[in-house]
């Protein structure tokens, strides 16, 4: 990208603001990456790949010798994140319009978030919405046609926030516009499509999933956001207590069977199972994945992306990958009795399988392989675990306020033959969590490891209720860990009781 247009010398006016001033000493994202330069205060961050160009620019907008200081890529991309997202965040009220994007092609550069441009209104209204999304770390950006104008919501910690409601808001060029950097046919409005955006964030790979659908007052718009690089995470870092690690690592060691994470959309199930292919991933391992989408990039790892019109389901990718010698299998979804069985058929045949299941919980998991036509049989000799999960949004640290529990709220403690804390936090709302009370997301997981007794019972067709007795105690169910969090003061029991319920 040419820098010409970015480190042209801008007017002075007779009093510059302080941002301007700023913006005179400070260099362009876009060339401060391009170039390998950026200042950091009196500092000069110097990456690998520095120009004498950029270092030239830098030196002569300060107007004075700066420190200079010698990073190496990953750490200078970092600290360009750093700078740049921070100026950015502050820099951008709702109505300031100050990036562009690359039209979307599959030939087409990604451009990246915190870059500046001038353009239409509608391209800045756009990518305004987009970035603001990705800076408040929200899974979803909703743009919904009405009557009287257009609704945008995003969905941060699992609720949706309204961040603009207007009339006059050119909404068909919106949708448009939207279509257009997905790739997708924007002379088709009658039918559903699919497509995707790839954004970056201060050299952070963003993966935008988007689906339109036909509605009353025109397409309406709904983004997935995935941040690429957050993929594998360490086991500790997702809410595990320290036994539940140790019973993953054990179930991830094995040298076959199948092992599900279950629960409902956007309870971080893939999240799990990356990090479980975390555990498996070391050199002497083939690990091969087929998903819905390709969510991350894992390195040492094998991904397949399912395309279900040309004939690509879980199935058919499932059974290609046996006949890539695998040793370690994710399957994104076992959703049909088809991918049950050849997945069942892998685990026996010697391979380690990952994949999430739609069930309520760890024990319903065993319920719905049967609803699907497995025989007993083989889902005892298959099974060696299930994880259920569930996120609780967690009480921000600055104004939540400890009560002393009511005889209500007691008894879901007792009812569950749990200690009863001597008091319990509750949220209030501050400018520090947006006057929600919440800030972040705390999980909760329902582990059952499939034993020799449990191995038994479920060959011997035991109920769901049987199976629940013999393989959970009341604090290991999703209730009881949700409780352990509300004693501890992570979050509140309103909280607990919306997410999981009181199943007693």
């Amino acid at each position: 990208m040419s820098p010409k247009a970015e480190i042209s010398r801008p007017s002075q006016p007779a009093s510059p603001s302080p941002t301007e001033a700023r913006s005179t000493q400070s260099l362009p994202f876009s060339f401060a990456r391009d170039h390998q330069v950026a200042r950091d205060g009196d500092t000069l961050i110097v990456g690998p790949r520095a120009s004498v160009l950029g270092l030239r620019e830098a030196r002569r907008r300060a107007g004075r010798t700066l420190a200079i200081s010698h990073l190496g890529q990953d750490a200078f991309e970092r600290a360009l994140e750093r700078l740049y997202q921070s100026q950015g965040a502050a820099a951008a009220p709702d109505d300031g319009l100050s990036f562009d994007l690359e039209e979307g092609s599959a030939g087409a550069r990604q451009r990246d978030l915190l870059e500046d441009a001038e353009d239409a209104p509608v391209i800045q209204l756009v990518n305004q919405l987009l970035r603001r999304a990705v800076l408040s770390r929200a899974s979803d950006l909703h743009l919904e046609p009405s009557e009287t104008g257009l609704r945008v919501r995003m969905r941060i910690d699992g609720f949706l926030q309204t961040i603009m409601e207007r009339d006059d808001v050119p909404v068909r060029r919106v949708v448009s516009r939207l279509k257009v950097m997905a790739g997708l046919d924007i002379a088709e409005t009658r039918l559903p499509q699919d497509g995707r955006i790839p954004l970056r964030l201060g050299g952070r790979l963003i993966d935008t999933r988007v689906s339109s659908l036909p509605g009353n007052y025109g397409e309406r718009i709904v983004l997935r956001i995935l941040d690429r690089s957050t993929g594998l995470m360490e086991l500790d870092a997702l809410g595990l207590t320290a036994d539940q690690v140790a019973l993953l690592e054990r179930l991830s060691a094995l040298p076959n069977g199948i092992i599900l994470a279950t629960g409902p959309t956007g309870s971080g199930k893939t999240t799990t199972l990356y990090s479980l292919l975390k555990l498996t991933n070391h050199d002497d391992r083939n690990i091969v994945t087929v998903e819905d989408p390709v969510e991350y990039d894992l390195p040492g790892v094998n991904q397949s992306q399912v395309n279900s019109e040309i004939g690509m389901t879980f199935a058919a990718g499932l059974r290609a990958t046996l006949r890539q010698d695998p040793d370690v299998i994710l399957v994104g979804e076992i959703r049909d009795t088809e991918t049950a069985s050849v997945a069942a058929q892998a685990a026996l045949t010697g391979h380690l399988v990952f994949s999430s299941l739609h069930a309520n919980s760890s024990i319903g998991a065993i319920v719905r392989l049967r609803d699907l036509g497995l025989d007993d049989f083989l889902i005892s000799a298959t099974l060696r675990g299930v994880i259920a999960q569930r996120l609780l949004r967690r009480l921000c640290s600055e104004c939540s306020e400890p009560a002393a529990p009511s005889q209500a709220e007691a008894a879901h403690f007792i009812r569950h033959h749990m200690d009863v804390p001597e008091s319990i936090h509750a949220p209030k709302g501050c400018a520090a969590c947006n006057s929600s009370g919440y800030a972040g997301r705390v999980g909760i997981f329902e582990m059952t490891e499939v034993d020799d007794a449990m191995r038994t019972a479920i060959d011997g067709g035991a109920s769901e209720i049987e199976l629940t007795r013999l393989g959970l105690s009341e604090e290991q169910t999703l209730i009881g860990q949700a409780l352990f969090q509300v004693a501890s003061g992570k979050t509140s029991l309103a909280e607990a009781l919306r997410v999981v319920g009181d199943g007693a």
